[in-house]
């Protein structure tokens, strides 16, 4: 019982956390006889899936972002080990124009993608409640260090959770999703936001009509004196986007 159990709540983490874990489990309990390592069972077969979709997914209608590349790039080799990097082609395509756009205007500027969705159908890719239809997509802060822009940095390993310091009129409610991590900001290194290059990413991507909504949090817009319709706040309740923006067509 215990271990049956076990099996299903590594499924559905696994399937939740990767959307194709959970199946890759299954199968490495059906090939555990043929290969007696469990741990290399699950490996394989999960090899097997995420490579499958990336030939299966545009089917579908989503494709993979690049992982590595000269102007637009993953954060994290992570994200795409994870299948969190499948958007639909038109968002690939804003994504991909966008990049060049900045790089032309500031030569060595790389873009980096954070979460964006799974491969397959309408699963919501947590803990964000919206990335769940290949339309949405985050992306990282460009920041600078005294006053020197650090090409694809970001404050934290993962592009999320570290912050830019300035003023919120939220309060504090531990009931919302607006969790400060004031203990690894206080850890992380003291970077500032790269003024140029985003505002020159947020008014570009604000002017193109694929673009549907961004959001970021309203200081970091006021600091750099910017003010569009499309670019808005995401409410108290949500996740501080002072660490990344939210892009949606």
């Amino acid at each position: 019982m215990a271990k049956g159990l076990g099996h299903a709540f590594a499924v559905l983490a696994l399937t939740l956390l990767t959307q194709l874990g959970g199946l890759a489990w299954l199968a490495a309990l059906l090939l555990r006889r043929a290969i007696r390592l469990r741990g290399l069972a699950f490996l394989a077969a999960y090899a097997a899936l995420w490579a499958a979709a990336l030939v299966t997914a545009p089917l579908f209608g989503r494709v993979a972002l690049p992982c590595t590349g000269a102007d637009l790039r993953s954060q994290s080799l992570l994200y795409c080990a994870l299948n969190r990097h499948y958007v639909t082609p038109a968002l690939r395509d804003l994504a991909t124009d966008l990049a060049r756009a900045t790089a032309q205007a500031y030569p060595g500027t790389l873009t980096i993608t954070l979460d964006a969705g799974f491969p397959f159908g309408p699963l919501p890719l947590l803990p964000h409640l919206s990335h769940d239809d290949g339309e949405k997509l985050d992306l990282a802060l460009y920041w600078a260090k005294d006053g020197s822009y650090l090409p694809g940095r970001s404050k934290s390993a993962l592009g999320y959770w570290g912050y830019a310091a300035g003023p919120t009129q939220c309060p504090r409610r531990w009931t919302d999703l607006r969790w400060d991590m004031n203990g690894l900001n206080a850890a992380l290194p003291d970077w500032h936001l790269d003024p140029p290059r985003l505002a020159f990413a947020l008014q570009w991507l604000a002017n193109d009509p694929r673009t549907g909504k961004i959001l970021i949090e309203p200081h970091i817009l006021q600091s750099l004196g910017l003010s569009h319709p499309k670019i808005r706040f995401q409410g108290c309740r949500a996740a501080r986007h002072d660490d990344h923006i939210h892009l949606e067509l």
